[in-house]
């Protein structure tokens, strides 16, 4: 990702570019390279939008632009009154994708509900040992230690029996890592020893079918003309991997795509003010932080996770990063918009005196060397990485840590990450569901720990507990009243520097219609329009 698409023979792919947008296509620039097209392995959102957002399908989905839980490939479910049964109707004559190596002979039914879920809960599966990444979500979320077992009542439908209640567990359902695969498909593969088709040739139920990747240069779909709920407007959708925010703009402008993702605020004005271009802008559920990392000494004590949030400058970085009005300043891992939010929670001041002490306090007077890691290009979340990562380097500088700056790929950062082979981390979360549980057991959990998805490696058996209880208790006062708990061990702990919640910006050609901001940062473009 750090060498730039338009420097592997720019002109020509400029021109493909046009050809396409010529040819009634959608073009879209987006941010980074997808991690893989096997979606229960990753967590970026650059990947759920190549494969959770295109190619798969859950059982439940998000309405559009919404948190409101509609049917999908189930199209009806019913509940048990004590909360521990989740029976679904499927969808019948739902096809499957096809490929050179592989037609279906059949349509979807409930055996591939089991297989895409027995595959990441059973140990014993042929297929759970395959993962090279594991499966980060069905392990930072405990559903091993939630689901009992899943039933096949007949061929169209299927029943999900807990061990305990899960007040979030549907809305879970419609995240990307329970996307159904096809269980034809990956029989298929494992008979002719080519597993990894399923992560570099993926089948899906979903609008667009996948063609092919160049890797950092574009990933290639085609309209699904069998889709059930109907063919996507475009005939073909190229997602132009594009890291550098002036580049997506450039491109926007020239013609050589339609949308451009996640312009950089500072450019929000100007881009506004141009009449071939349209601006769609949401507060979404987004959360900029810094993980520090509690497994390297001396960054396991406290004192001196919050010397480094006193020793920030966040207002000066958030200036710098956004420009005014276009993010709040993040005092716990998600938005004070979202319900359970402790509005009594002071941010941390920018108070390098105080800094100091702490680090005297805790035997460091003389300060310690680290890493700050980041990526090249910018997103949502950290619009202009290096200046980010300056800013943070001179503020330790001034009470005596010494760091040095590690620029990483995006997907190598993220795989390093969570190795735990940095020390400080710029990170950024776009809620998956829109409850406050997401943004809490993924990244900070003792299993997220565990599984090397939460970043600090932080594990607090008190937080754990309290988000624990929220996820058992059905009534949303008393899950939001453990959730102000559990945020207050969060802040005196300090086991990130939570930064922003930016706001979410996308730029369009005009005439490009229905695509509509997602506030849990996703971006699907099944009943998007071109001119």
């Amino acid at each position: 990702m750090s060498i730039l698409p338009l420097k592997r023979g720019g002109v020509l792919l400029a021109a493909l570019f046009a050809a396409q947008v010529q040819a009634a296509n959608l073009v879209v620039c987006s941010e980074a390279s997808p991690e893989g097209f096997d979606i229960v392995q990753y967590t970026a959102a650059t990947t759920a939008d190549a494969t959770a957002e295109t190619l798969f399908e859950r059982l439940v989905a998000f309405a559009p632009g919404s948190t409101d839980i509609v049917p999908a490939l189930a199209q009806s479910w019913e509940i048990s009154d004590d909360g521990l049964s989740y029976t679904f109707t499927l969808r019948e004559g739902v096809k499957f994708h096809a490929n050179k190596d592989f037609t279906p002979s059949r349509t979807f039914n409930a055996d591939d509900v089991l297989w895409s879920f027995q595959r990441q809960l059973d140990p014993a599966h042929p297929w759970h040992k395959l993962s090279l990444r594991g499966f980060p979500y069905a392990e930072s979320m405990g559903l091993g230690q939630l689901i009992e077992r899943i039933e096949k009542l007949d061929e169209h439908r299927v029943r999900f029996i807990l061990k305990h209640p899960e007040a979030p567990f549907l809305a879970n359902l419609a995240m990307g890592f329970a996307s159904i695969y096809s269980a034809e498909y990956a029989e298929h593969l494992l008979a002719s020893g080519k597993p990894e088709r399923l992560n570099n040739a993926p089948i899906g139920t979903g609008p667009f079918v996948f063609e092919r990747y160049a890797k950092d240069a574009q990933v290639r779909f085609r309209g699904n003309p069998d889709y059930w709920d109907g063919a996507p407007a475009i005939e073909r959708l190229v997602l132009a991997i594009t890291p550098e925010p002036n580049v997506r703009q450039q491109r926007l402008k020239a013609g050589d795509c339609q949308i451009a993702l996640y312009p950089r605020p500072v450019d929000i004005p100007a881009l506004k003010a141009d009449p071939q271009l349209q601006v769609l802008e949401l507060d979404s559920l987004l959360t900029a932080y810094i993980g520090i990392n509690t497994r390297h000494p001396p960054l396991g004590d406290v004192r001196v996770r919050q010397a480094i949030n006193l020793a920030f400058d966040k207002a000066a970085y958030i200036r710098a990063q956004f420009g005014e009005g276009n993010a709040t300043p993040a005092v716990a891992p998600y938005p004070a918009t979202l319900w359970g939010h402790d509005e009594t929670l002071q941010d941390w001041p920018h108070d390098p005196e105080r800094a100091r002490q702490l680090l005297a306090e805790a035997g460091h007077a003389d300060g310690f060397s680290l890493s700050i890691w980041t990526r090249p290009g910018g997103g949502p979340a950290n619009p202009n990485p290096g200046i980010g990562a300056q800013m943070l380097q001179a503020d330790l500088a001034a009470i005596g840590i010494r760091s040095d700056i590690r620029v990483f790929e995006w997907g190598e950062l993220i795989k390093r990450a969570k190795n735990g082979e940095h020390d400080l981390v710029f990170m950024g979360w776009a809620g998956d569901n829109g409850d406050p549980d997401n943004f809490l057991t993924p990244n900070l959990s003792c299993a997220a720990a565990e599984s090397g998805e939460n970043q600090a490696g932080w594990c607090d058996k008190a937080f754990d507990t309290l988000i624990a209880q929220a996820r058992r208790e059905p009534e949303q006062k008393k899950r939001a009243a453990l959730y102000r708990q559990a945020l207050g061990i969060f802040h005196e702990q300090a086991p990130w520097i939570a930064l922003a919640h930016p706001k979410q910006f996308a730029a369009l050609r005009k005439g490009v219609e229905s695509f509509v901001l997602s506030p849990l940062g996703s971006n699907n473009f099944t009943k998007v329009k071109v001119p």
